[in-house]
């Protein structure tokens, strides 16, 4: 056994089934095709059954399905024959998998299903077996040669029903329109979920908040609201509430360095009047891809009218996760 080359047996496994991956493209087909437009015409959810091995998979599948747009869930055959075939409608639709199409437990449900009239997606690896003469439409998962030496462990065969599986789920979709936003949606959860959910106006400080002069006020006093609001800036805004600047932490040191007189210096003449600004509505994840880019670490939003209704700082995008 010491003597065993464990790196060589797994590299004839994973070459195996990257063969057998790449000879999958041979089974795209008009099948695929139809499979796909069956299950985009289902109005209702898309039930996926399998036994053993195949049901691992088949939990796999449905699982990709549901999070990529593509209502759907597992269905394990063995106790569907004892109630749980409950979960089935008229309006659904069945992908059977079994790799010699012959799985006793999905073949005792095929009376009922086509009483149904549940229309069936088999997946097997036996184009003549029952279950693949049975549905409407079939796709092949046949392989030439498993990856266990002894051809019994379901590995190359495992390998491509996933990746079918994989395929159907993009292709769906794609079709679908299917946006990284509606992704998020079912993954709320996640660090995902964050960045795609999140928008500005969930994170923003606004109100009193809200660190804000007017063009008249001195620097002594816009330095005493940077200090309170705790931002490292302020805004200047005219008395319609509109944004006329904003003034920094930076933009203090290059006073200073100018011998500019903080107690009589007016906010209008020192401030910068183009400052970057972003809307309510933007994903919080895009404020701070604007922050790195322009190297900045606040900014100021606004709204259609270019009234300053709030700020978000850096550090606020860090707390709730956006990164």
């Amino acid at each position: 056994m010491t003597d065993f080359d464990f790196t060589q047996s797994a590299l004839r496994t994973i070459e195996l089934e990257a063969q057998a991956v790449t000879e999958l493209r041979d089974h795209i087909d008009e099948q695929f095709e139809l499979a796909c437009r069956q299950i985009l015409q289902c109005s209702g959810r898309v039930i996926v059954s399998g036994m053993g091995k195949s049901g691992h998979m088949g939990k796999k599948i449905a699982a990709t399905l549901v999070s990529t747009g593509t209502p759907a869930f597992f269905m394990h055959p063995g106790e569907a024959s004892h109630g749980d075939l409950g979960m089935l409608t008229r309006d659904d639709l069945l992908i059977a998998i079994s790799y010699s199409g012959n799985s006793p437990e999905l073949l005792a449900l095929l009376p009922l299903i086509k009483r149904l009239g549940v229309p069936m997606i088999s997946m097997t690896g036996a184009p003549n077996s029952v279950l693949a003469q049975t549905a409407e439409v079939h796709l092949s998962i046949a392989v030439e040669r498993e990856a266990c030496p002894l051809a019994l462990a379901p590995t190359s065969s495992a390998t491509v029903t996933t990746v079918l599986g994989d395929a159907l789920a993009i292709a769906l979709l794609e079709a679908r329109g299917f946006t990284a936003e509606d992704f998020a949606f079912s993954h709320p959860g996640g660090s995902l979920g964050r960045k795609l959910l999140l928008r500005v106006s969930d994170v923003m400080h606004d109100d009193d908040a809200l660190p804000a002069v007017k063009p008249k006020d001195t620097l002594a006093r816009a330095l005493l609201e940077m200090t309170s609001k705790g931002f490292g800036m302020t805004t200047i805004v005219n008395d319609d509430g509109t944004l006329a600047g904003i003034f920094t932490d930076g933009d203090l040191r290059r006073s200073i360095d100018r011998g500019v007189d903080i107690h009589s210096a007016e906010m209008h003449e020192i401030m910068h009047p183009t400052p970057t600004t972003i809307g309510p509505d933007t994903l919080a994840a895009e404020a701070l891809n604007l922050m790195e880019t322009r190297k900045i670490t606040a900014l100021v939003i606004t709204d259609e009218q270019g009234v300053a209704t709030g700020v978000v700082h850096m550090h606020d995008l860090l707390r709730a996760g956006v990164i």
